[in-house]
């Protein structure tokens, strides 16, 4: 029988002892050593966190969340900070340690910390932002991980994808701020109250397939705009996506309405589904949208009084319709956005799946000032025609700017290439007053007589012959 020598079974169970104890040193070493590659894992259990609660006093409210090291070794977080700072309306704990910002933070291996996360704001201090953001930053291995921060900053009726269903009417005691996106259903009506204030987030598009009616009034008007009334966000173009009333919506009427700072400020898509036109403006500001003040296809709309103002294209009608201008003033300045296109373009056809659409069309200016800063665009009114649609532009009395008159129109008693003589403007003061300066304006007496008897301002019309443009000179 074979025997194994006793000092041998020794010698190999004191090698397989050290091996094993060599394999456990090996793996509590690795353990207890830093992850240096920039490979190295690390989650948040939230790429945000929004805090939801209507503020009606100095609120407080507290969220957490945590950081997870998904390695077999320790991670190092060289830095942690709050990118407001100590200024910030949050405030941050991180593991335990509380302040703006911590360095040189270990997390075991497989293991995580939680950072806590206070927001203390007064809703009632009005130059606050109706939302608040901060964002918090993770350094480590040469990345950054970043977790946003979002709460509300102002007392309000905060709306998120709300739907609006029967008859609803917002009124003006508080503003309403829409979130994630917002609209009136078919056969629905949403009213807004004089002074109603609304204000849409980055992600909230208003959709009106419904009706919407706004009753503002001159000293109280309906307002439209985005949600960062900051210093350095208010007055920013494309801050909120614009109105779009789409193919089932009828009966709408602003009045007395401001819609500003959108991407694009009004979208009507297609006739309404009566006689009457799907859109009427009287009396309304549409102003600084980044792409369109007023963009239709295929639709119809009229608008009296209003100023539309210093947008990347201040009309743009696309595959024909039914319009009417009266006694509007078009003109756009370089602010935020370069002038370099027409101030009013139109054209009966659209270019879909490769296919030119062509249609009738059917559109009036009367009284109308079109203007726009001298440089860089030559002729501000553009009219494309193609097919045999019956096609109908007219300006009548109007005021404009451009090197020829333009073709595919026709005009009537209109004042070419001289200028309106607005009472201020200074553009890089961003100041634009579309008022006409004296009683020597070229504008003064020389529009039509019209059944709108008031002008932007509440001013009569009626005594002699109204103005050019939607002032009238008292």
């Amino acid at each position: 029988m074979f025997s194994f020598p006793v000092s041998a079974f020794k010698r190999c169970l004191i090698y397989s002892l050290l091996a094993v104890a060599g394999c456990l040193f090996f793996s509590a070493c690795q353990k207890d050593s830093f992850i240096t590659s920039s490979n190295a894992g690390l989650s948040a259990s939230a790429d945000s966190l929004t805090f939801d609660t209507v503020f009606t006093s100095i609120g407080s409210i507290t969220q957490s969340f945590k950081l997870i090291n998904t390695n077999s070794q320790k991670l190092l977080l060289s830095n942690v900070q709050l990118q407001g700072g100590s200024s910030s309306a949050f405030t941050i704990n991180i593991n335990g340690i509380a302040g703006a910002a911590a360095s040189n933070i270990e997390i075991a291996a497989n293991d995580s910390i939680y950072i806590f996360v206070t927001v203390r704001i007064n809703p009632n201090l009005a130059d606050l932002p109706f939302i608040v953001q901060d964002t918090v930053a993770i350094n480590y291995n040469g990345n950054i991980k970043k977790v946003g921060l979002q709460a509300y900053g102002q007392n309000a009726n905060f709306l998120r994808g709300r739907t609006i269903t029967g008859n609803v009417v917002f009124n003006s005691n508080k503003p309403y701020v829409l979130l994630g996106g917002f609209r009136v259903d078919t056969n629905a009506t949403l009213t807004l109250e004089a002074g109603c204030r609304i204000y849409a987030h980055a992600d909230s598009p208003i959709f009106i397939d419904g009706t919407l009616i706004a009753n503002g009034t001159k000293e109280k008007p309906v307002v439209f705009t985005g949600d960062r009334l900051d210093e350095d966000y208010k007055d920013f173009p494309a801050s909120w996506p614009g109105i779009y009333f789409r193919g089932s919506s009828k009966n709408n009427f602003l009045t007395y309405t401001v819609v500003k700072n959108a991407y694009q400020a009004i979208v009507a898509e297609s006739p309404a589904d009566n006689a009457n036109p799907k859109i009427k403006l009287q009396q309304c500001i549409i102003d600084n949208a980044y792409d369109a003040g007023i963009l239709c296809i295929s639709s119809t709309l009229e608008a009296d009084n209003s100023l539309i103002s210093n947008c990347g294209s201040n009309i743009n009608i696309l595959l024909g319709g039914k319009y009417s201008f009266t006694n509007c003033t078009v003109a756009a300045y370089s602010t935020y956005l370069s002038h370099k296109k027409p101030v009013v373009s139109i054209n009966n056809f659209l270019l879909q799946n490769s296919n030119t659409v062509t249609n009738e069309i059917n559109a009036n200016f009367t009284n109308c000032i079109l203007w726009g800063e001298e440089g860089q665009v030559k002729d501000e009114i553009i009219v494309n025609k193609q097919g045999i649609d019956p096609f109908s532009v007219k300006f009548n009395n109007c005021l404009y700017r451009a090197e020829s008159v333009p073709a595919n129109s026709s005009f009537t008693t209109s004042i070419q290439n001289v200028q309106p003589l607005f009472d201020s403007i200074d553009v890089s003061k961003k100041i634009f007053d579309f008022h006409t300066s004296s009683a020597s304006a070229p504008g003064i007496n020389k529009g039509l007589p019209v059944s709108f008897l008031k002008d932007l301002d509440g001013n009569n019309r009626s005594n002699g012959i109204p103005d050019i443009g939607c002032y009238e000179q008292q």
